[in-house]
């Protein structure tokens, strides 16, 4: 996939100012379809990232609006969280070639507050130099697609997840 240019400048005015995009894609009015729901469940949802900076990049979130990682989950909370994350890392993992998976809560109260987990799937190939950090940061540049790739790759995935039928 090509990469393009990303504006870190809009793209914290937007999130800065408007209100929770997680919150909007939950009660249905998220205003990207890019953002193709793969797995959901009464508590968690997970979605394909908007800015995807490597193939296969998916945010697993808590429905209701939390944004500590450990302070606002119960243990309980937290562990049926990490299940979904695993879970859509490992059929990720099956759809998208993976030299490695990267899992990384990230977010900030200034701006995508809301409790997030990012699942990316690092290909194999990628110069070490550009891995890591350097792979999940928007500001080098994320990967242009489109809605047609969004939804056969929401596709795959969510049949992966069926397949693999674990918990």
């Amino acid at each position: 996939m090509e990469r393009i240019s990303f504006d870190i400048d809009d793209y914290e005015r937007r999130v800065r100012s408007k209100p929770c995009f997680i919150c909007a894609i939950v009660a249905g009015q998220h205003d990207s379809k890019l953002e193709q729901i793969v797995a959901e469940d009464d508590e968690n949802i997970a979605f394909l990232s908007r800015y995807p900076t490597l193939p296969g990049y998916v945010l697993v979130s808590p429905k209701h609006h939390h944004e500590h990682v450990v302070d606002d989950l119960d243990e309980d909370e937290y562990l049926r969280l990490m299940r979904m994350v695993r879970r859509v890392g490992r059929a990720l993992q099956t759809v998208v070639p993976t030299e490695r998976l990267y899992i990384a809560s990230l977010g900030s109260q200034q701006g995508n507050a809301h409790l997030h987990w990012h699942v990316a799937a690092l290909p194999p190939g990628v110069p070490y130099r550009e891995q890591q950090f350097h792979a999940l940061m928007a500001e080098n540049g994320i990967l242009s697609w489109s809605l047609e790739q969004a939804v056969e790759l929401a596709g795959l995935i969510r049949a992966a997840l069926a397949a693999d039928g674990t918990n």
